[in-house]
């Protein structure tokens, strides 16, 4: 990868896949009640919470800065995945299913960058010389 080009894309990657995790942290917070409610009608732990907010926060801002990226990438698919078989299984309810798909797809992002790395522009990134697999 050149640091001119692929290392930006990497950079616009993480933040955006960044931003729905992080936004979802914050609402959990903001909404505390709410959110307790939702996993108490699913019949979820509600003291899973804190761990949900951690997870959802902690790894946006990991994302964002490329530390630990690919152990943060593989983190948040699974998260993405349990919570999509958790919450969103209805099969027969068309959102829970979209809701259901759009974390699957957001899964697929993170593999993806699993696989492309942080690139320069990241905490992980520093003193790489040359990113290429030659």
């Amino acid at each position: 990868m050149d640091d001119s080009g692929d290392s930006k894309v990497l950079l616009a990657a993480r933040c955006l896949v960044a931003s729905l995790f992080l936004w979802s942290g914050v609402g959990k917070i903001t909404g505390y009640d709410e959110a307790i409610a939702f996993m108490s009608d699913t019949g979820t732990l509600k003291g899973l919470l804190p761990l949900a907010v951690a997870i959802e926060v902690g790894g946006a801002v990991m994302l964002v800065v490329g530390f630990r990226l690919r152990f943060t990438a593989l983190l948040l698919a699974g998260f993405c995945l349990f919570t999509a078989l958790l919450f969103h299984a209805n099969f027969a309810d068309r959102m829970q299913m979209f809701h259901l798909l759009k974390n699957v797809a957001i899964a697929g992002g993170l593999l993806a960058l699993y696989v492309a790395g942080p690139g320069r522009l990241s905490l992980d990134g520093v003193g790489d010389v040359d990113d290429t697999d030659d």
